[in-house]
C-alpha cells in the first residue's frame, strides 16, 4: 500500500493511546482525519481541538460523506468487536482496512526506524529516545504509547525520514514492523490470553529480535537469552551506567560505551527500571550517531511520560504519585525507586487490577507486590475488552495478600478513604480508568495539605 496515494484516513476506536497517535501523524502530514470512539475521553478531546471530526455512536451515517471513496484508509484496534457496524460496512465494500500494527509497518517500511520492544519500558524508552533525537535536530517522528510531558503529547516531532516506535507484542503486533535498531527491555509472560504460555511469549521476541539483520543494532539486558549489545547497570557491559547517585531527587551517573566514558550525565526519573530505559536509549542514538552533548542536554531536559511515576503533588508533607503500572514486575518498580526516594515514610496504594486475564495469571505476583506497600486500597477490576471470570474478583485478589492494612473500596467511595489514610506518600497504580480520577484524587488532598 503507497501511503502517498492516501487521501482520507478513517479511525475506528481513535481514543486509544497509540491510535490517536497515528491520527496526529496523519493529520501532521496532510491527510484528512475522522474517527468513531466508544466513549469521549482527554485525548478525544484534544483531538477534536486540533481539527479532527470525530463521533462516539457506532452509525454509519454519522461517517463524513467524502470518506466513502476509493482512496480512503481504515485504521482499526484489536479492542472493537467483530460485529462493529462500521468496521463491517468498510470491509463489504473492499476498502483498506487495516490494523495499527499493520499501518506502522508500512510507515516504519519507508524510514529510518528505531523499534523499543519489551513487556515493560517501551513508552518510557521510546519517548527518552524520541526526545534525544528531535532535541539533536533528527528529521523524526516518534509514536509513544503515553503523552509526553515535554510536548503534551504522544507524538514527538513531524519528521518524515526517521521513526521511533514501540514495538508492542500484544497480538504479535510487532512482527509487522521493520527496524533498523532496536532494544528489547524484557521478555516477562503477559498477555497469556493471546500467547497462552511464557514460552510462546518468549518465542515471539526471538522472531522480533531476527528482524534486526546486523545485532550491533539490537540492545537487550543482560539476562536476556538473545544475540545482541547488553546494557547494564553496575555490570560489566558494552554500555553500562555506573557510579550512580542521587541528588536534588534525579540520578547523576556516568555510561561507559564502547568509545568513550561519559561523565555526570542528569536524568529525573526515578528507579531502576526508569535508569536502565534512559540506557537503553543512549545506546540507540550514540549507535545512530547523536552527539554526546545532544544526548546529555536532551536526557538532563526531559520530563517524563503522564501517568509513568507522574508527580500529582510534591511537597514536604505529602506525596501524590500516578503511574500505569498493570503487572507485578511494574508493582515492584514503582515500590523500590518509592522506597529509594521516600525512604521510612508510610506509603498508600491504590490499585485497579486490569483484567480478568492478567489477574488470573499473575495473582500470586500481584498478591506479592502489592503487600509490599504499607496500606492497600483496590478498586474491582478494569474489564477492558473482557467479560467476567466466574471466582476472579478484587476480593480473591485481596484474600491473597499478606498485607493486613488493606481493603476493596467502590471507586465511588474512594476520595474518601484516601482522605482517610494518614500515608504521606499516595501512589495510583492500574492502567484502567483510574487514570480519570486523578484530578479529583489530587484535588481532595491539596484540601487536606
Amino acid at each position: 500500500m503507497n501511503l502517498n496515494q492516501i487521501q482520507n484516513v478513517y479511525f475506528i476506536g481513535i481514543g486509544g493511546i497509540g491510535m490517536s497517535a497515528l491520527a496526529r501523524y496523519f493529520k501532521n502530514i496532510g491527510k484528512q482525519v475522522s474517527g468513531y470512539d466508544k466513549t469521549p475521553s482527554t485525548l478525544t478531546n484534544e483531538l477534536i481541538e486540533s481539527g479532527i471530526n470525530i463521533h462516539f455512536e457506532d452509525n454509519i451515517s454519522l461517517i463524513p460523506s467524502d470518506y466513502f471513496v476509493e482512496n480512503t484508509l481504515v485504521i482499526i484496534t484489536p479492542a472493537v468487536p467483530t460485529s462493529h457496524s462500521e468496521w463491517n460496512y468498510f470491509l463489504e465494500r473492499n476498502y483498506q482496512v487495516k490494523k495499527r500494527a499493520e499501518v506502522l509497518g508500512i510507515i516504519t517500511q519507508g524510514t529510518f526506524s528505531f523499534a523499543v520492544a519489551g513487556t515493560h519500558g517501551k513508552t518510557t524508552t521510546s519517548s527518552i529516545l524520541g526526545h534525544i533525537l528531535y532535541e539533536s535536530g533528527a528529521d523524526v517522528t516518534a509514536f509513544v504509547g503515553g503523552i509526553v510531558e515535554n510536548y503534551n503529547s504522544n507524538l514527538i516531532g513531524n519528521g518524515k525520514t526517521v521513526t521511533v516506535v514501540e514495538a508492542d507484542e500484544f497480538d504479535r503486533s510487532f512482527l509487522h514492523l521493520h527496524p533498523n535498531i532496536a532494544c528489547i527491555t524484557s521478555m516477562d509472560a503477559d498477555h497469556l490470553d493471546i500467547y497462552g504460555t511464557s514460552e510462546a511469549i518468549e518465542e515471539s521476541f526471538v522472531e522480533f529480535a531476527s528482524k534486526v539483520e546486523d545485532k550491533n543494532n539490537l540492545f537487550i539486558t543482560k539476562e536476556l537469552p538473545l544475540e545482541g549489545v547488553q546494557c547494564a547497570i553496575n555490570e560489566d557491559a558494552p554500555f553500562k551506567a555506573f557510579n550512580v547517585r542521587i541528588e536534588k531527587g534525579s540520578y547523576v551517573f556516568d555510561v561507559q560505551t564502547p568509545s568513550e566514558t561519559i561523565k555526570d550525565l542528569h536524568f529525573g526519573l526515578p528507579g531502576k527500571h526508569n535508569l536502565m530505559n534512559a540506557l537503553m536509549a543512549i545506546a540507540m542514538a550514540k549507535t545512530y550517531g547523536t552527539s554526546t552533548d545532544a544526548i546529555a542536554k536532551a536526557l538532563a531536559s526531559f520530563k517524563g511520560i503522564r501517568r509513568r511515576f507522574s508527580y500529582q503533588i510534591k511537597t514536604d508533607k505529602l506525596v501524590y504519585i500516578d503511574d500505569y503500572a498493570h503487572h507485578p514486575t511494574e508493582i515492584n518498580a514503582v515500590n523500590q525507586a518509592v522506597r529509594e526516594l521516600y525512604p521510612g515514610q508510610k506509603v498508600l496504594a491504590v490499585f485497579q487490577p486490569h483484567l480478568f486475564s492478567r489477574t488470573r495469571d499473575f495473582a500470586d505476583g500481584f498478591a506479592k507486590s502489592l503487600s509490599a506497600f504499607d496500606e492497600v486500597i483496590l478498586l474491582d477490576i478494569y474489564p477492558a475488552r473482557e467479560l467476567p471470570m466466574e471466582g476472579i474478583t478484587s476480593q480473591w485478589l485481596m484474600d491473597k495478600m499478606s498485607n493486613s492494612n488493606r481493603k476493596i473500596v467502590a471507586k465511588d467511595d474512594l476520595l474518601a478513604s484516601i482522605k482517610a489514610s494518614d500515608a504521606t506518600i499516595i501512589v495510583t497504580i492500574g492502567a484502567g480508568d483510574l487514570g480519570e480520577l486523578v484530578p479529583s484524587i489530587k484535588n481532595i488532598l491539596n484540601e487536606i495539605n
